[in-house]
């Protein structure tokens, strides 16, 4: 009977009689228990490139002290980058937390992607994980590194997964421009993340299947923390066209060119689009060489991997073109993008070695520009049409479908991955507000939608998404063998020199009293034809002449004083009768 009583007593306590204060707290102490239960740790994103740029992107991903950096590429020089050959990120937030990465994770092969690796691998040796054509491609960059054999290669394929201390990252098949692409679903103790790389969606790809949206849509049924998207053609309403438009204008276009020698520009990158062009030309009976240093050595590794199929005696040397008759030639060249070093760029301004074009060649450039880069690309297209060529670019006909997503398919993303919150990459800051936009209109609010820039960390969490300090992040100018030793300083002096010339001035003084022994000597390069303008050089010799000797009278003999004033009086002189500003270099010396 004790017992009986008591456990009513107990059940009584949650009756509708009992104080309200006492029921509150009873339901407080639960709601607080289950929360403690269901508590993650938090995610954090450090975007070190790829943001509010096209190119070098590099992310790096942190999970209870475990990070995995995704994707490591660089970016081709701006136009005021003068004489830059490369853009790579900064990693010196890489290299002060090296004891926490447990390897890299590639995406697929392009040089945004993958272009900094070599880079980085001599700054921290750490594994690096990718598909097969991914690795082999950075394989090649690492011989011409001396980092062949150095480097923890370990090959995963579209399924696969690979486990990163506590972060285990998934591979998914994606389609894109270049075989062997993947979207990434990084799971971890906060949640799972999704990282699409670059990609779109193609139900006929030229090569391969197309992508695994039944997995996505797996991943968004049992709950993703956050989708990282691919933000490149945000602004293009619609789909991206199919990989098999191409191949229909290439049929129509080789048709046309029957009589002609056909030249095709495309990215080096573009295995299945050089395999369309190999598959016309052997329906045609035309023979293929291939131009430019990138597209032979990709190719080689396309072949060798068995991602290229190429009839035996398809492929020619270059150097045999002009055996063969202009009507069963076709050759596949790098220069799309109006690069000035290019084999196309070369043979537009005839300084090609073993490629002559006039007419009676087809042209067809099968790229669209990347942003900046439309200027070049339009020159080259003039220089080939003042030869006499015939040029079919992207803007006359299908010959070239982007590797991106467009909008629809961007939305399609979100809806079937469901993601708490949505965060565009890879694009400039218009792509990723467009991006944004279309999340906004498939539901999220503002605190689910994060834009970034270069530097900044996100901390993802199942109940909040917040912004903490910035790290190091930036840009390193690679120009020739020197890594990072151009920056703001010599770029500025770059472009001064470039837009304004050079005046150097030359003068001996007495090592005594400071006066003028010697000179003194102007010499202009690039400011001004000095044959047409002796009297203004004359009246700058004298202005310099008069400044030293001032000096002197003034007992004026401190080094730096002399040549700022020498170059303060002078530049003055020469915006006055010029409305110029070269730059002025005083050389003194001593005796």
């Amino acid at each position: 009977m004790a017992q009986l009583s008591k456990a009513k007593s107990s059940k009584s306590a949650d009756q509708p009689g009992q104080p309200k204060q006492t029921r509150a707290k009873r339901q407080t102490q639960r709601q607080q228990s289950k929360r403690g239960k269901q508590q993650k740790p938090s995610i954090r994103v450090y975007f070190l490139g790829g943001l509010n740029e096209i190119g070098k992107n590099f992310t790096l991903f942190e999970c209870e002290n475990d990070m995995v950096i995704v994707d490591c590429g660089m970016a081709f020089p701006d136009g005021d980058m003068l004489g830059v050959d490369l853009v790579l990120p900064d990693f010196t937030f890489v290299e002060r937390n090296v004891g926490k990465i447990r390897g890299v994770v590639l995406t697929h092969g392009h040089e945004d992607h993958i272009g900094a690796i070599p880079y980085l691998l001599k700054k921290i040796n750490v594994p690096v994980y990718g598909t097969p054509l991914t690795l082999g491609l950075v394989e090649g960059k690492l011989k011409e590194h001396g980092l062949h054999g150095k480097a923890k290669m370990h090959v995963v394929r579209p399924g696969g997964q690979v486990k990163l201390g506590c972060l285990n990252v998934e591979f998914i098949h994606v389609n894109h421009s270049i075989p062997d692409s993947v979207g990434l679903a990084i799971h971890s103790p906060a949640g799972t993340v999704i990282h699409t790389g670059d990609f779109k969606i193609d139900c006929t790809p030229a090569q391969g299947e197309m992508i695994d949206l039944s997995r996505f849509a797996q991943l968004g049924q049992e709950g993703v923390l956050a989708l990282l998207a691919d933000s490149t053609n945000a602004e293009r309403p619609g789909y991206t066209m199919t990989e098999s438009k191409v191949n229909d204008s290439f049929e129509r276009l080789f048709k046309r060119a029957e009589n002609s020698r056909i030249i095709i520009a495309t990215f080096a990158s573009n295995i299945s689009r050089v395999q369309q062009i190999i598959n016309c030309a052997v329906k045609y009976g035309r023979k293929v060489a291939l131009s430019g240093r990138s597209m032979i050595n990709v190719m080689g590794i396309g072949v060798e991997m068995g991602y290229l199929d190429v009839p035996d005696g398809v492929l020619i040397d270059l150097d045999l073109i002009n055996r063969y008759p202009k009507e069963k030639v076709v050759l596949v060249t790098t220069g799309s993008q109006g690069e000035p070093m290019s084999a196309l760029t070369r043979m537009a301004f005839a300084d090609h070695r073993k490629v002559e074009v006039g007419p009676g060649d087809f042209i067809i450039i099968s790229a669209r520009p990347i942003p900046g880069n439309e200027k070049t690309v339009g020159t080259v297209i003039d220089e080939l049409m003042k030869r006499g060529c015939e040029v079919v670019y992207e803007s006359m006909y299908e010959v070239h479908v982007s590797g991106h997503a467009c909008q629809e398919e961007l939305k399609l993303m979100q809806g079937i991955t469901k993601p708490k919150y949505v965060i565009p990459v890879h694009g400039e800051q218009k792509h990723l507000r467009k991006h944004a936009r279309l999340a906004y209109a498939m539901g999220k609010t503002d605190s689910e939608v994060y834009i970034g820039d270069i530097g900044d960390v996100l901390e993802l969490n199942q109940d909040y998404m917040k912004k903490l300090p910035s790290v190091p992040a930036g840009r390193v100018l690679v120009d020739g063998l020197g890594v990072g030793d151009v920056g703001s300083i010599v770029l500025r002096d770059r472009k001064h020199l470039a837009e304004d010339g050079l005046i150097v001035v030359v003068c001996t003084i007495a090592q005594e009293d400071g006066h003028v022994i010697s000179g003194p000597d102007v010499v202009s390069r690039g400011f001004v034809y000095v044959r047409e303008s002796e009297p203004l050089m004359d009246e700058a010799k004298e202005l310099v002449n008069a400044v030293l000797e001032n000096c002197a009278d003034n007992n004026v003999h401190d080094w730096g004083t002399l040549k700022t004033r020498i170059k303060d009086e002078l530049s003055r002189m020469l915006y006055d009768r010029t409305k110029r500003n070269p730059m002025i270099l005083p050389i003194i010396m001593e005796v």
